[in-house]
């Protein structure tokens, strides 16, 4: 499998997600129930735009799939941090959270098929 039939439609993936997070951080900081984090939402958007950029890069690499793993890992960590500390609104950090949790297995599977591609 050519590993740019993943990596193409992961980086526009990644650059939309951005640019909604670093245009509109505030509103959606403000969906979560946390409205003070807007700026920690935008650097959040910087990084997808950065990732998505190294995919669009390399599109052969793994780095930029794994990459974004790690991201989607921090997202994680930093919704269920809000969370545990009473912060945010449930439902919406619940479905983010799936939200997150999905792109992460589908990033780990990019990883997986691009460094197996690379290996071939």
């Amino acid at each position: 499998m050519d590993p740019r039939r993943i990596s193409y439609p992961l980086a526009l993936f990644s650059l939309g997600l951005g640019a909604l997070d670093v245009f509109a951080g505030r509103k959606v900081a403000r969906k979560l129930g946390v409205p003070r984090s807007a700026p920690l939402v935008r650097t959040y958007g910087m990084r997808e735009i950065a990732t998505g950029a190294m995919l669009l890069a390399r599109p052969r690499s793994s780095v930029g799939a794994w990459a974004r793993a790690a991201g989607d890992v921090l997202d994680l960590a930093t919704l269920g941090a809000a969370r545990m500390q009473g912060r945010g609104r449930r439902k919406p950090m619940l479905a983010t959270a799936a939200f997150v949790g999905a792109a992460l297995l589908a990033d780990v599977a990019a990883g997986v098929v691009t460094r197996r591609a690379a290996r071939a």
